[in-house]
């Protein structure tokens, strides 16, 4: 049996397999494959019980050669070392990509955020804070919210690394309150970029958008974004799922009933769809999938069953290297990640610099800007596709390196 690649073997995969495009020497290749920093701290955390607990974190900072590194906090129950290093990577690729002055981190904690108080979630935020302070700051690495974070969670850390420096520093984060300096907008950024990359798809393939089915995995912050967004455009959502299973209704689910109903129950048991197995969702007859959820969802042997004609990839890294080539062999066409998803990082800079500048902008402006720069992106990755006969993820991710190297070169090695 084939053994499966973990999202960091995944990654570099990836990456090397795109430098065979690209004229680089040795050197730099070694140099982008290998993660500047990578911390790993103990955080002791004293439970409602009065016990202490310890958890263990991580903080990787990949590339900084574009500018301060940029990367969430993910608080989740899996979280391992290599998955940090390959999300770190991603993100270098990501804001290299959409040309903001950024480089690529990413941080975790070893945690079921269900499974602890707020008060302990607290206290595990301060201190996990406490223990990575001298590697982060506005110059120098921007943490924000992904899987298991949010405002709040920002905001304590916003204070402590504030509490620490004597003065209120905003701009440590980004995807805080509004209240505390958060952009308008940042909530749904992610999303409302994953759905002007597929706008932008549908021009160039030339489909009509009108009556298209949709099919959303992972309801969290982005699928319900997504869905929404989409819903309102004219999309027909047809299919959901999420941790708790799927369920289909060819005539349609309305998202916004979906999260209401959520509130207080379950997506599978939402009585206006009927329920089914989830490890058949990618197999649902679609115009469009959105996996919006974790990582390695789509693989070689689930690929051949995916009958969607495009696939938006909201997550970070839900496709394998393995079924890259039988998608496209299907003739699917695949907004990748590092493109797609690119969203949320781009409102964190429109935050980043409000923060600076003290000046805050509209919700309509930072809607607009995003649009602007997605629209952009995607179609220089298209072109350079079509230029280069490559696919969509090979020419985005070989821009993004290219630009990564050049920085690189341009400011030399020192001393």
């Amino acid at each position: 049996m084939k053994q499966t690649l973990n999202v960091w073997e995944m990654t570099l995969s990836r990456l090397d397999s795109t430098i065979s495009v690209l004229d680089l020497k040795p050197g730099v290749i070694k140099y982008l494959r290998e993660p500047r920093r990578v911390l790993e701290v103990a955080v002791p955390v004293k439970m409602d019980s009065g016990d202490i607990d310890i958890f263990k974190g991580y903080r990787v900072q990949h590339n900084t050669n574009r500018g301060p590194a940029k990367g969430g906090i993910r608080y989740h129950q899996d979280v391992t070392l290599d998955e940090i290093k390959a999300l770190a990577m991603l993100m270098t690729w990501k804001c290299s990509l959409v040309n903001i002055p950024f480089g690529g981190a990413k941080g975790g904690v070893v945690v079921d955020p269900g499974r602890i108080s707020k008060k302990e979630l607290e206290n595990l935020t301060r201190r996990y804070t406490y223990e990575i302070i001298n590697f982060i700051g506005p110059e120098k690495d921007i943490p924000a919210p992904d899987v298991g974070t949010n405002a709040q969670v920002m905001a304590w850390i916003m204070d402590t690394y504030s509490m620490a420096k004597g003065y209120m520093v905003p701009g440590v984060v980004t995807g805080k309150p509004i209240e505390l300096g958060g952009s308008q907008g940042r909530e749904e950024a992610t999303s409302r970029g994953v759905v002007y990359t597929l706008l932008s798809a549908l021009k160039v393939l030339g489909i009509d958008a009108t009556n298209l089915t949709v099919a959303v995995q992972g309801f969290g912050n982005v699928g319900s974004h997504a869905a929404k967004i989409l819903y309102d455009l004219g999309f027909k959502i047809i299919a959901l799922c999420d941790v708790t299973g799927a369920i289909y209704n060819k005539k349609g689910i309305d998202p916004y009933k979906l999260s209401d109903f959520i509130k207080t129950g379950s997506l599978v048991n939402y009585p206006e769809a009927e329920k089914f197995d989830p490890t058949k969702f990618f197999e649902t007859k679609c115009d469009i999938i959105i996996p919006a959820a974790l990582e390695n969802q789509i693989t070689a042997e689930n690929a051949p069953s995916v009958k969607a004609r495009i696939i938006a990839e909201a997550a970070n890294a839900p496709t394998t290297p393995d079924a890259d080539p039988i998608l496209k062999d299907s003739n699917i066409f695949v907004i990748p990640d590092i493109l797609c998803n690119s969203g949320g990082v781009t409102v964190s800079y429109f935050e980043w610099v409000q923060g600076n500048d003290a000046y805050f902008w509209s919700k309509r402006k930072v809607n607009l800007q995003l649009r602007d720069i997605m629209e952009n992106a995607f179609y220089e990755v298209y072109d350079f596709s079509i230029k280069r006969k490559l696919d969509m993820r090979s020419s985005a991710l070989a821009l993004a390196v290219s630009r990564v190297a050049e920085a690189m070169k341009l400011r030399g090695i020192y001393p």
